[in-house]
């Protein structure tokens, strides 16, 4: 029996001497020497005692080791639980607990913190730094070269991603090797990607973004990546002319706009810009196209299901939408109460259904039952609308919608309103309890330069676009919005914050 995504990925590559990864130093790891070193650590694992579908959870910098360390995850046929790096030890302490790790890998550096972790959820600990340094690669190296593949069937599982659990408890998405394997050949042909491709790769890898779309469209492709540690812009303007391919959140591209070294010239070698995990600023798509004379090419995707869409590699890139179904996705948008299809130009939930769509919520059958239909459509709780050219409009999370006074309000027809005037960077709208109306509508500001724009004008070109009952009553000025690590704002945040305005706590402060 083989294993699919090891054999597509990674094996098919086994010995073969051209180069994969480029470092930030100038060195270069070839596709043959990342997989003896991913074997090596495959040996080291199964000699802990590590059998086919146990999960490890890993929370380490991005490197080259790290990477390995996925690589021999699929070889061994582990279930690989990549965590973000900002999380805390008590935030660490669920996933490893709830996942049921047998082994737990951190930052040389926080073993102390991260120990009692570990033992908490009665999984051996290693540790594995941005240098090579830690337990790991001290063990790895005594280790033979080669490994032989644990085989694995499509449906077996690969992944756990845990969900940002911004309301409830975080879910662990459950992802088979078909999921990421149909994601990322459907991309890599869709995309264009060959084995000429250079992809400049800042995102981190704890997240389906960096490691299950940017590295597997790679793999698949036998291409090279320019693989940074994160972003950094001297670093990113230093490699973009070695590089064919670039895949982003907004906040990269308005970092490289910001910079005057940032020219057509600079991105001449340059045939794709791709960007995601967060929505991006119809402005920042038309400084970016007068700048390079490219367009940016925005797709949409969630933890659940890998991507669901995109805009044309060939044909209108239209911002401010997310294009496509990708081939093989179904996608319709539905009434939140009764599950029925809506037609195109209503504002509704997205489901999807295809290859991409995980098998559902780690020992969690509620809710997967919730959010996972019979059918297999997967109830997404994003808000959008279907264009009559078919392009999909995202206009909101179900969570964030308002109703105010019995009215549907969905913060992105107003977040449009204000983000396109004068002295505005970008806003964030958010509902806020009120007493009269259960909620009411709350904007927050970011200006564009040291010089605040004039409430009262805002307002009224609210007035002028949007009905009455749409206006936000209460304007509120900020330095900036708080994101993940992703670039997304954390609306919740915001609400925490601004959540007493209009209560009798509110005005009593």
């Amino acid at each position: 029996m083989s294993n699919p995504l090891y054999d597509t990925l990674f094996g098919r590559h086994f010995g073969q001497e051209t180069p994969f990864l480029h470092h930030a130093d100038g060195r270069t790891t070839t596709h043959g020497a990342f997989l003896r070193l991913a074997a090596q650590l495959a040996n080291l694992l199964t000699s802990r005692g590590l059998e086919p579908g146990d999960r490890i959870a890993v929370q380490i910098a991005k490197s080259p080791e790290a990477l390995a360390l996925y690589a021999a995850s699929v070889q061994a046929g582990l279930i690989f639980l990549p965590l973000n790096t900002a999380y805390t030890a008590t935030e660490v302490a669920y996933f490893v607990q709830d996942s049921g790790a047998r082994l737990f890998v951190c930052q040389p550096d926080r073993t102390a913190e991260l120990e009692p972790v570990a033992k908490g959820a009665g999984a051996m600990l290693e540790t594995l730094g941005s240098d090579a340094d830690g337990s790991l690669m001290r063990q790895a190296a005594s280790f033979p070269q080669s490994f032989q593949t644990c085989p694995r069937q499509g449906d077996d599982l690969a992944a756990f991603l845990y969900t940002s659990g911004t309301t409830g408890r975080s879910k662990g998405a459950m992802l088979t090797q078909n999921n990421l394997l149909s994601n990322a050949k459907t991309l890599c042909d869709l995309w264009q990607f060959t084995d000429r491709d250079v992809l400049l790769h800042a995102l981190p890898i704890f997240h389906t973004h960096g490691l299950f779309v940017a590295t597997n469209i790679t793999l698949i492709a036998g291409g090279s990546m320019v693989f940074l540690p994160g972003f950094d812009l001297d670093a990113m303007i230093a490699n973009m002319p070695r590089s064919t391919a670039m895949m982003g959140v907004p906040t990269f591209y308005t970092r490289l706009l910001d910079d005057p070294r940032f020219t057509a010239e600079l991105t001449g070698n340059m045939r794709l810009f791709v960007s995601g995990s967060a929505p991006m600023l119809t402005e920042t798509h038309v400084a970016f196209h007068k700048r390079t004379g490219q367009r940016i090419l925005e797709r949409y995707g969630m933890t659940e299901t890998n991507m669901n869409t995109s805009n044309p590699y060939q044909g209108e890139r239209r911002a401010g939408t997310v294009g496509f179904p990708l081939p093989g996705v179904e996608l319709k948008i539905t009434d939140p109460a009764t599950g029925a299809t809506l037609p195109d130009g209503e504002i509704g939930v997205i489901e999807v259904r295809g290859p991409n769509v995980f098998k559902g919520y780690w020992q969690m059958p509620e809710k997967t039952a919730d959010e996972l239909r019979a059918d297999g459509f997967f109830i997404t709780g994003d808000l959008a609308k279907i264009d009559g050219d078919g392009y999909v409009h995202i206009v909101g999370r179900a969570k964030d919608l308002i109703i105010s006074g019995g009215y549907n309000i969905y913060p992105k027809e107003i977040e449009l309103v204000l983000d396109d005037q004068p002295g505005v960077k970008e806003s964030a709208v958010i509902g806020v309890p009120h007493p009269d109306f259960g909620e009411t509508v709350v904007a927050v500001i970011v200006p564009e330069g040291k010089d605040q724009p004039s409430a009262d004008a805002l307002l009224s070109a609210t007035n002028q676009a949007i009905a009455r009952f749409k206006q936000p009553r209460k304007l509120i000025f900020t330095d900036e919005l708080p994101r993940n690590t992703m670039g997304k704002v954390q609306k919740n945040l915001l609400r925490d914050q601004y959540g007493d305005l209009f209560t009798s706590a509110g005005k009593a402060g």
